[in-house]
């Protein structure tokens, strides 16, 4: 327990780490986890470094030393891709990833011999699936959640049949009308559109291994996308692959009923995962926790046919949520029967459960109004931060010495918020300047002569 006392600096990368939207909460095994992935001079370095993107000459300045050293220092912690380097026409910029999505998974992103991966694994296991705080943080706290889900195109194209002796005119049943889906919604156009993409090992099929509770889903399936892709591919943690090889990876995923979640935003992804419900720590959360909607759902919601479902169950063996049960049919000929009942507020609307009812029994229809998603991760950042009360780590983070760029992207987040948020902002970080921003950005808004 001394080094829980002592102010060391993996306690004070600890600290740093707990500044980030999500949080991480110290404990004895991320002390551990740590201790594994870092050495105490790089601690000492990282918990210096800002929340946002920084230069090498911005790192120089924090710690006193000369520009070609604080490079040095980057550069080693980016090859085992603890911190991100991301290469820009102005030159290169660091980005240090919270632990999740971010560092915790990319040290277990390939099989490697640097590190300890069984201990690192069981650390990660204590730490994420036994202790509660951390993983609690991050799924359960707040309405703006770190992951979404993603639809299974599939299944976008099974349709409910008409119903017998219907007419023209008939207004259409659940499930039988058209589904918009857009763009962003698609993991297909984000595997044709995105300039890199990468490949690497699971991280979560890949920590259950070590710890004898893995399925026989596949490894070599986590996908990483544009600049994120990029530094991982550089540094080996993932391989580049092709949109062709893409989309077989995701013929590949479908194929083992495996839901895909990625970041919640529009813009710019970094990853999608293909998880399945026994390893997949979001997943879990779900369950762990019964909340409804831990991550954001799809558009989208399955319906049952009951006319025609024989409850056979398949569709409750595929749902990586147990969203889905058998129940009695209230059928007077056949008293046993049995027939699938959603649970809507659990379901993530991913349509896994319709590629896997062989009876057409199962349609997926619009959930309702669509689940609201932020445009891009400084959109999304903000609005974790003022759910969690963490707003003024990101505008006062001293580190970041308020850099014009990354409090651009901040603020310009902030006053794309609904009125109600922006009010909750500006009573978190009592700025002056803030407040004097959001009301010059509402003035805009309001209507000519009001």
């Amino acid at each position: 327990m001394a080094h829980r006392t002592l102010k060391t600096s993996y306690r004070a990368l600890e600290h740093r780490l707990n500044l980030f939207p999500q949080g991480a909460p110290p404990s004895e095994a991320l002390d551990a986890i740590l201790r594994i992935l870092v050495t105490e001079r790089e601690a000492a370095v990282l918990s210096k470094m800002p929340i946002l993107p920084f230069t090498a000459a911005k790192a120089a300045g924090i710690l006193g030393w000369t520009e070609k050293d604080a490079a040095a220092a980057l550069d080693g912690l980016a090859s085992r891709a603890v911190l991100l380097d991301i290469e820009k026409p102005e030159g290169r910029i660091y980005m240090f990833p919270p632990p999740m999505a971010g560092f915790f998974e990319f040290s277990l992103m390939r099989m490697r011999g640097d590190i300890d991966q069984k201990a690192l694994s069981e650390m990660f296991y204590q730490y994420l699936n036994v202790e509660e705080d951390f993983v609690r943080e991050l799924f359960a706290v707040g309405d703006t959640h770190l992951g979404r889900a993603f639809v299974n195109e599939a299944a976008l194209g099974v349709r409910r049949p008409p119903k017998a002796g219907a007419r023209p005119g008939d207004p259409p049943l659940p499930g039988s009308d058209e589904l918009t889906v857009l763009d962003f919604e698609r993991v297909s156009h984000l595997i044709r559109t995105s300039k890199h993409m990468g490949v690497g090992t699971c991280y979560c099929r890949h920590k259950m291994m070590h710890v004898g509770k893995n399925c026989d889903a596949p490894l070599d399936i986590c996908m990483t996308f544009g600049t994120v892709a990029d530094s991982l591919i550089r540094h080996g943690h993932a391989r580049r692959v092709t949109p062709d090889e893409g989309l077989a990876l995701l013929d590949r995923a479908y194929a083992h009923d495996l839901l895909q979640f990625g970041e919640n935003e529009q813009e710019d992804l970094p990853f999608i995962c293909n998880c399945c419900g026994c390893c997949c720590e979001a997943l879990l959360a779900i369950r762990r926790f019964g909340t409804p909607n831990t991550v954001n759902t799809t558009a989208f919601l399955p319906v049952v046919l009951e006319e025609t479902c024989t409850g056979c169950g398949k569709c409750v063996q595929a749902c990586p949520v147990e969203a889905i049960a058998l129940v009695g049919a209230n059928d007077p000929k056949n008293p046993k029967r049995r027939k699938a009942k959603v649970d809507a507020s659990v379901c993530l609307g991913c349509g896994v459960c319709v590629r896997k009812c062989d009876k057409a029994s199962l349609f997926l229809a619009s959930r309702g109004p669509r689940v609201l998603t932020p445009v891009d991760s400084a959109h999304r950042t903000v609005l974790m931060a003022i759910e969690r009360g963490k707003l003024q780590n990101l505008i006062f983070d001293n580190q970041a010495h308020r850099s014009h760029r990354a409090m651009a992207a901040v603020l310009g987040a902030i006053v794309r918020l609904p009125p109600a948020k922006q009010i909750l902002a500006s009573e978190q970080v009592r700025s002056k300047y803030l407040v004097t921003l959001i009301d010059s950005v509402q003035g805009k808004k309001a209507p000519a002569g009001s």
